[in-house]
């Protein structure tokens, strides 16, 4: 990306010279000189050559100095170029500089919720605000619609203050409102740089990097956030990068692996299907939930990994309990929004299913409400409704949470929305929480659409979802997540107890 371009920065000399003021004064002395030395036949050539010499340069220096957008932003090579010279200066005479790069805070779900239109002006704004506060001889370019690098010039009194103090008025005039379709939408960003003196012995590449390396760490401490670069921004960025590795190696070792945890039927009380649940069975810190490495995994670009990861594990068990002789109609996975924009999913779940002997109707495909409540892109909408008819069930997942539409339910043939284990949660004591999730079954019911409720705890919050018309509970109320080897034996201890117990139907009493 940050390459240097000498042939630009020759070009602009070298036209700058030949189209100014001093070319055209010499002009008469040149055409005397020509004379002087080559007699008219010189002057002749040098009277008609020298209009087109100027006129080609003056060309030149025009192009030369169409060098940044309306906004002020700089091509990104001329920055580079410009930012690398500006290095090797700095370098040499122990001038301060520093290197700032500025982020709009989740324009990706502005873009999801007001479109690209919005977005176009959203972004639009956000870079003339910003030009509009660095001073006049720093330079910016716009590394992705929401983002700009800065070079901020060697100054007197540039340090880690003055770097702060200029952040902190970049994010104020960000955090002004804009107008979108009538509507005041407003903005925030973070902000990392580096100074250069903190980086004495590293290449010009290397401060562009630091400087991204403190955006991230910023962007991880929450939006609007401003963060420099230092020897601990670089210290844990090594632990990341390590973390990043191990993690790697534990999907390749099978480290991280699914555990199971069991749904179960409201009305017959058997197992109609278990879910594949993330774990990472780390050597010295024990198992490690998806909290912990999900939000890693996809800083990392891994979520597509980790579900192919997912998917093997969890085939593979559905073809041993099938051969054990252990009835177990459906597993649920999870599929996330990476995983959901990959063009060639559906070939691959294809021959992954084929693989494993299992037909289509044997996964729940689940996926966030947040997918479905968010402008789908075309490669989302074509693979969800793909798995959709390829025989698949679509699981909508932690239902209530992300303000889905009932057309994106109809639209992608949802088969079975999951009800959010927060409306689930002392329901059977809670008046306001009951009536919550009847409205959602009844909902469902009106749909046609299966029901099941998450995050079952106790058995009035089980036999409240029987009692309302919930169809399947899940929760460790009903049983915790365990690893393979588990589930056999926790299938054979549930159906002893179903033999001797009464079941809870929907016609039980309280």
């Amino acid at each position: 990306m940050w390459k240097h371009i000498s042939v630009r920065k020759t070009l602009d000399a070298l036209s700058i010279g030949l189209s100014g003021p001093p070319a055209l004064a010499f002009a008469p002395a040149i055409s005397l000189a020509a004379y002087w030395i080559g007699g008219e036949r010189a002057l002749i050539i040098v009277a008609l050559a020298l209009p087109l010499v100027l006129a080609i340069a003056s060309s030149a220096r025009k192009v030369v100095s169409r060098t940044k957008d309306d906004n002020g932003l700089m091509p990104l090579d001329m920055f580079a170029a410009e930012m690398e010279t500006l290095f090797a200066q700095n370098q040499r005479t122990g001038h301060e500089a520093a290197c700032m790069i500025v982020e709009l805070d989740g324009f990706s779900e502005c873009l999801d919720l007001h479109g690209n239109a919005a977005g176009n002006v959203m972004a639009d704004q956000f870079r003339s605000r910003v030009v509009s506060v660095i001073r006049s001889h720093d330079i910016a370019a716009g590394l992705d619609q929401g983002k700009i690098a800065i070079g901020l010039r060697a100054a007197q009194n540039l340090d880690l203050e003055a770097c702060i103090q200029m952040s902190g008025r970049i994010q104020t005039a960000v955090d002004e409102p804009i107008m979108l379709n009538g509507t005041s939408v407003y903005m925030t960003c973070s902000i990392g740089f580096c100074l250069q003196s903190t980086l004495p012995d590293v290449a010009f590449s290397g401060w562009i990097d630091a400087a991204g390396a403190a955006l991230a760490e910023a962007q991880r401490n929450g939006p609007a956030t401003i963060r420099a670069y230092s020897s601990e921004t670089q210290r844990r960025a090594r632990v990341r990068a390590n973390l990043r590795s191990e993690f790697i190696a534990a999907l390749d070792s099978g480290a991280i692996r699914p555990w199971f945890q069991p749904q179960i039927s409201t009305d017959t009380g058997r197992v109609t299907g278990f879910e594949a649940l993330a774990r990472w069975e780390h050597p010295q810190k024990g198992v490690l939930g998806p909290q912990v490495f999900l939000p890693f995994a996809e800083q990392a670009d891994l979520m597509e990994r980790l579900g192919q990861v997912m998917r093997h594990h969890a085939f593979a068990a559905m073809r041993t309990w099938d051969q054990a002789g252990a009835i177990v109609p459906r597993i649920g996975v999870n599929f996330s929004s990476d995983e959901l924009r990959d063009v060639t999913l559906i070939d691959r779940l294809k021959w992954e299913l084929d693989q494993n002997n299992l037909t289509p109707d044997r996964l729940a495909v689940e996926i966030l409400e947040t997918v479905f409540s968010r402008r789908p892109d075309d490669v989302i909408t074509r693979n969800v409704t793909s798995m959709s008819k390829l025989g698949c069930c679509i699981d909508l997942d932690d239902f209530g949470t992300g303000h889905a539409s009932i057309a994106s339910i109809k639209r992608f043939d949802v088969s079975r929305i999951k009800i959010d284990r927060s409306f689930v949660t002392k329901a059977d004591r809670d008046a306001s929480q009951q009536q919550l999730v009847s409205a959602i079954l009844t909902m469902a019911e009106r749909l046609n659409v299966e029901s099941l409720a998450e995050g079952v705890e106790t058995p009035g919050e089980h036999a409240l979802m029987a009692q309302l018309g919930c169809d399947h509970v899940q929760g460790f109320g009903i049983g915790k997540p365990m690893p393979f080897e588990k589930t056999l034996d926790w299938m054979a201890t549930h159906q002893n107890k179903l033999n001797g117990m009464p079941k809870i139907g929907r016609q039980a009493g309280p």
